[in-house]
């Protein structure tokens, strides 16, 4: 069975915001259980809500 792969490096996502009154980076998805224990323990974990964070790859991608 292949498995579609997902990226993640949160630093890219378009998720991953930053919130000026913690002073911290957050992710704006809520993971459920099962993958937020996988996030943390970082067995095999392939966000499935990753998306990519630059606002220009639409245009490359009409151009």
């Amino acid at each position: 069975m292949n498995k579609k792969r997902h990226a993640v490096s949160c630093d890219y996502c378009g998720n991953y915001e930053y919130d000026d009154e913690d002073e911290a980076w957050y992710c704006a998805i809520d993971l459920d259980e099962d993958e937020m224990e996988s996030f943390l323990r970082g067995i095999d974990f392939s966000c499935p809500y990753y998306q990519p964070g630059d606002e220009y790859s639409i245009v490359r991608h009409q151009m």
